[in-house]
């Protein structure tokens, strides 16, 4: 039985794509000293300035701040690395998020199940409490994390872990909900079941072999959770 769910935030909650496109091309023309910069910036990111879209290698993806920023700092001279996180956080926290489904009716239709709702973000954790706060979403969530709360990144399961030893439920009766093997891998090593998504970069192929089931988004979550309990 599933008596948890920890989500994702990019990629999951909110559409990659949409969300985080425009976004990428600000901060790196915001940092960067010219044009010519901040194209060398977003190539060594793998963005692409002129169509908005990431390569599935992108740091974009599903690293933390602290990664994306080890990526650009051979390329900023000047700058040193608490700056440029620092930076990264304030113009992530007003990025504007597309979300992917209707979230907060299929969040509380989850939590009037009985399900406790957690969510596990390699971003810090300053932007994604913004970002929730914005859709009105922050108080639908038993547990809030980003990779600088305490617990580690993804793919390591220590944020999965923290939610279930925070909300009383042993792994195995929670499930992962996310869109990169990143989040799966930490799923499966905090003895989860895993979902995946499609409404971050990754397709289906790269990620079938570390989920239990794939779905185009987090709408026909409820479905499948009750396809186990009849099962």
């Amino acid at each position: 039985m599933i008596h948890g769910i920890i989500f994702d935030k990019d990629g999951t909650l909110f559409d990659f794509r949409r969300s985080w496109g425009a976004w990428s091309a600000h901060l790196l023309r915001e940092i960067a000293a010219d044009e010519g910069q901040a194209r060398g910036l977003a190539e060594a990111i793998g963005y692409d300035m002129e169509t908005g879209a990431f390569a599935p290698w992108s740091p974009v993806i599903a690293s933390t701040a602290d990664e994306i920023a080890d990526r650009l700092l051979p390329l900023l001279p000047g700058w040193d690395k608490r700056a440029l996180v620092t930076r990264m956080n304030l113009l992530a926290a007003g990025a504007e998020m597309s979300e992917a489904v209707p979230l907060a009716p299929l969040l509380a239709a989850l939590r009037a199940r009985g399900l406790k709702i957690g969510l596990a973000t390699n971003d810090s954790e300053a932007p994604a409490r913004a970002h929730l706060g914005r859709h009105g979403l922050t108080e639908l969530f038993d547990f809030i994390a980003g990779a600088d709360s305490g617990h580690g990144g993804k793919p390591e399961p220590g944020m999965l872990l923290a939610f279930a030893d925070r909300v009383g439920i042993a792994p195995g009766n929670v499930v992962m909900v996310g869109d990169s093997a990143h989040d799966l891998l930490a799923g499966r090593a905090a003895g989860m079941r895993t979902v995946a998504v499609l409404t971050g970069i990754a397709v289906a192929e790269e990620l079938s072999e570390h989920a239990d089931v794939i779905l185009p988004d987090i709408g026909g979550l409820a479905d499948w959770i009750d396809g186990l309990a009849a099962a």
